[in-house]
Parts: C-alpha cells; sequence; structure tokens
C-alpha cells in the first residue's frame, strides 16, 4: 500500500461519504435496490415527501436517529479525527455524512454539507438557527414547533436542495493542496466535483474506497480497501 507524504506545508481537505459509515454498520443512501434502509428515497428524503406526509419523514429519521446512536466510530474515523490533531487548521474535513461518527471520534473543523441527524429546524425556514433535537419520535403530534409556529424538521439537505456551507467549502477546497476523498462513489453532485475543483488548483487527490469511484481518473492516488482497514498508517506527516 502507497504511503502519502503530508508536508508542513500541506493543508488537507478531506471529503466523506456514505462509505465510511457503512463500515460502522449505517445503510448508505444510494443502495443496489434503490432503497435506503427499506424506503423509497422519495417517500422520505424529498421536500415533495415533507409536504405530502411529514409523520413517515419523522418515523424514518427517527429510525436513524436509534441507528446512529448505536453505532460507533470505526478506525476510519479514528484515523481522520488522529490526523486533524496532528495538522490543526491546516486539515479541513467536509462529510456527505448525517450522522455524528466524526465528532465522537474527536473531529472538530468539519462541515456536514447534507445536514445533521441529530438538529432539527423550522419548516418555514424563518431565519432561526437550527436546534439540537436527539427526540426518538413514536408520533407527529411530539414533535416541537418552532416559535414562529412552524413545524420542526429533520435537518437533512432533501435531494433537489441545496447543499450547506458551500461558500466555506468553495474557499477551503482553494486553500488545500492535498484533497482526501473517503467512501463516496463519486456520483452525487455537487460532491463529485470537489475532487475536479482541487485538480484544477493544483492540489494531489487521494481516494480511498473498497472500489474505484466513478470519477476515478480525476485522482493521482487511487487506494482500495476500507477506510477502516486502509486509513491508519496510510499517511507520512513530516
Amino acid at each position: 500500500m502507497a504511503v502519502i507524504s503530508i508536508g508542513s506545508e500541506d493543508r488537507v481537505f478531506v471529503l466523506t461519504g456514505a462509505g465510511i459509515s457503512a463500515e460502522s454498520g449505517l445503510p448508505t443512501f444510494r443502495a443496489e435496490d434503490g432503497l435506503w434502509a427499506g424506503n423509497r428515497i422519495e417517500d422520505v428524503c424529498t421536500p415533495e415527501a415533507w409536504e405530502r406526509n411529514p409523520a413517515l419523514v419523522w418515523e424514518f429519521y427517527s429510525a436513524r436517529r436509534a441507528a446512529g446512536a448505536k453505532a460507533e466510530p470505526n478506525p476510519g474515523h479514528v484515523a481522520l479525527a488522529e490526523l486533524e490533531k496532528r495538522l490543526g487548521d491546516r486539515f479541513f474535513l467536509c462529510t456527505q455524512n448525517v450522522d455524528d461518527l466524526h465528532e465522537r471520534a474527536g473531529s472538530r473543523r468539519l462541515v456536514h454539507m447534507h445536514g445533521e441527524l441529530n438538529m432539527a429546524h423550522c419548516e418555514l425556514d424563518c431565519g432561526r438557527a437550527p436546534v439540537e433535537d436527539r427526540a426518538i419520535y413514536r408520533d407527529l403530534e411530539e414533535v416541537g414547533r418552532c416559535v414562529c409556529g412552524g413545524r420542526l424538521r429533520p435537518h437533512i439537505v432533501f435531494f433537489g436542495e441545496i447543499p450547506l456551507e458551500m461558500e466555506r467549502i468553495q474557499a477551503e477546497i482553494k486553500l488545500a493542496s492535498l484533497m482526501l476523498v473517503v467512501g463516496t462513489s463519486g456520483s452525487v453532485y455537487p460532491a463529485a466535483n470537489f475532487v475536479h475543483w482541487a485538480r484544477m488548483g493544483g492540489a494531489r487527490t487521494v481516494y480511498v474506497g473498497p472500489d474505484a469511484p466513478l470519477n476515478a481518473s480525476a485522482f493521482t492516488n487511487v487506494v482500495e480497501g476500507k477506510a477502516g482497514e486502509v486509513m491508519p498508517g496510510l499517511f507520512l506527516v513530516q
């Protein structure tokens, strides 16, 4: 296995996807059968689904919260947290995942571009900040409301909505001299474009995952294997 050298001037941008969480037992968005944890994505993760049946959406995300609480960070999560400790402000992590496994492993310099499972925000987008919400709801009547009167909905970027923190993400990509992509298939946009943006800026690009991604040609190194097995010992920090 190749060892990736990180110099004293390098800035590292990391993008993680569902694959790293799958190694902790959490289902991916894009399963081969088109279902996510037994549900059609169109029924639980779109604005139309929320308008049509908010009770079903909350039932689904309550189940995801219960599953997420039982999952544990794997060695891939821990390796990224350790790399952050070594690099400090020269490290930035963007995750497509909505679980908190990165935080529980020790990561701090990160954004969740698709939202966070244990947060909720007003369905009316009234401008108030999302709130922490770890409840497992049994029915819609238990779900709280914003002070403006709108019902709280999961703080998740539904399909068709704009990902969060894109300005910050783009700024960090421009600063990066090394991009590491872990456990994402290269099929979800705009995240699949990140490696192309990094290459345009002259950055080295490294992919880690069990299979080569759809955008494999954009990487200077492709390391095939599970993140939890490959990540420990992958980097030489100078």
